[in-house]
């Protein structure tokens, strides 16, 4: 009996002492409940007070004044579990549960050191969000003011397209795109800056190593981009100026063969003077790609500039039999009055023509020429059954002109014979 009633003071006492540290456990708990409560209602109340859900809607966050409301509401509800999170561990701790209340303790110290880091970050971004967007502006309106549509445009359209009158969203196109070049050349070192901030070598790290990279091409893309445009004007000048001159040379007389013999109608001149300035133009790219140091788009260029002669011959090798097939056809034709002769040479040679502009390219040489193979076998036995369902009627007409020959000869020897 006396142990029971030991036992009993023993924990009657315990309970009475701790009563004090759970009281004080239960007021932590209810101030921390009136303070989330507090803040939350006074963030409610006061952002929309203030007229934050409008800029909200303006900024584009939100899609109505209610979506406002309801973001303006979750972002008190978000604070108030985060006021209940600072005061957690000082609850659990009062309450002797430490090991529950030291990792959230850490974690709150952790929070709270990298904040400034953060606010920083923060800071510096957003100084320099403000720096790009009033370089940017001022881009834009200086190429606004300099028309540099204008001349991009010169430099890339025909002399029919010069005089056209730009739309109003044409004329600051390239307004707008140097804008943006030089809004994200400026935040790659603020955004560098901001990560390096943060302390955070496992994320900043990488991405800091990315945009210095990117950082340290930017001069080499600027000198590409210039030597680009600089192929691109010269390219158009050579070209426009070897169309004139081989318009006034009489070039596109050679062609009245090809305008006579069929429905064809193309300028010699400008043919050629295109083919020159896209060679010239294909020069410069490979160069601007060798500019970016990239051993990949240097490997590109190369191949390029090795493939081209080949496209070259095998242009040529395909305008000849085209022109010169419409042109013999077109002759055969007027020559002998037969269309059908004249449109299977015209045919049969830009077929050939063809073959050997592929095998030129040395685009599958195996195939090709299995292919021209097998067409001209295919050729060679259409016209031969063509030619015997063709000629059919004329052989039998000629057979029976050959034995009523023989049938008459027969009879005029027996009419002939020997007389008694």
């Amino acid at each position: 009996m006396n142990n029971v009633t030991n036992s009993f003071n023993s924990g009657l006492n315990s309970f009475f002492d701790f009563l004090p540290t759970l009281l004080g456990a239960i007021l932590l708990l209810l101030l921390a409940w009136i303070i989330a409560t507090v803040v939350k209602k006074a963030v409610q109340k006061g952002l929309k007070a203030a007229g934050f859900g409008k800029l909200l809607t303006k900024w584009g966050v939100s899609n109505s004044q209610e979506q406002a409301d309801k973001t303006i509401d979750s972002l008190a509800q978000v604070l108030y579990f985060l006021v209940w999170l600072l005061f957690l561990p000082g609850i659990l701790g009062m309450l002797g549960l430490d090991a529950v209340a030291r990792p959230i303790s850490n974690m709150f110290d952790t929070a709270l050191n990298f904040l400034p880091n953060l606010f920083a970050a923060i800071v510096i971004i957003a100084i320099g969000v403000i720096v790009a967007r009033f370089v940017k502006n001022l881009v834009y309106n200086l190429a606004l003011t300099l028309d540099v549509d204008k001349w991009v445009s010169k430099l890339t359209s025909s002399k029919t397209d010069i005089d056209a009158t730009p739309s109003a969203s044409q004329k600051s196109t390239m307004a707008k795109v140097l804008g943006n070049i030089v809004y994200i050349i400026i935040l790659i070192p603020i955004v560098t800056i901001a990560l390096e901030t943060l302390n955070i070598d496992s994320i900043s790290r990488p991405i800091v190593g990315v945009l210095n990279q990117v950082l340290a091409a930017i001069p080499n893309i600027i000198v590409a981009v210039i030597l680009l445009a600089v192929g691109i004007a010269i390219a158009k000048f050579v070209g426009e100026l070897l169309t004139d001159l081989l318009s006034s040379s009489g070039i596109n007389n050679l062609t009245r063969y090809v305008k006579n013999s069929g429905n064809m109608n193309f300028d010699l001149a400008k043919i050629i003077g295109q083919i020159v300035a896209v060679v010239i133009g294909v020069f410069f790219l490979v160069e601007a790609l060798n500019v970016l140091n990239l051993e990949v788009l240097n490997t590109i260029g190369q191949a390029i500039i090795a493939y081209l002669p080949l496209v070259l011959s095998a242009l040529i090798i395909l305008g000849i039999g085209v022109v010169g097939g419409t042109a013999l056809g077109g002759l055969i034709k007027k020559s002998t009055g037969n269309k059908f002769a004249g449109e299977i040479l015209k045919y049969i040679l830009i077929v050939l023509s063809v073959f050997m502009a592929l095998d030129q390219l040395q685009f599958a040489t195996s195939i090709v020429n299995l292919a021209f193979i097998l067409i001209l076998g295919a050729l060679s036995v259409a016209f031969a059954i063509a030619f015997g369902i063709g000629g059919r009627d004329f052989a039998k007409s000629q057979l029976a002109k050959l034995d009523r020959k023989m049938d008459k000869e027969n009879n005029s020897s027996n009419d002939q014979g020997p007389t008694l």
